[in-house]
């Protein structure tokens, strides 16, 4: 296993800007908030935010029991601009 971790750590990375799954570095980095994190920014409550996130009028997805909403889906909603 040592000799293992050794030659790994000799071979040139297959490209510095990507992952070993293909995504590059440049990929815009998805920004997520829980519930209520955005009732925070919204001035709302945590259970509205939960139900913006529950009918779809944000982009969000569930992670156990909790939701995570897309931050600029949210910053989208609060605009009043169409997604």
């Amino acid at each position: 296993m040592l000799r293992a971790l050794h030659e790994a750590t000799q071979r040139p990375a297959a490209a510095e800007s990507s992952s070993a799954h293909g995504t590059t570095a440049d990929a815009p980095a998805t920004v997520e908030l829980t519930a209520h994190e955005a009732a925070v920014l919204m001035g709302c409550s945590t259970e509205y935010a939960r139900r913006l996130a529950r009918t779809g009028r944000v982009l969000a997805r569930r992670a156990g029991p909790a939701w995570l909403i897309n931050r600029q889906a949210l910053d989208t909603y609060r605009r009043g601009t169409a997604a």
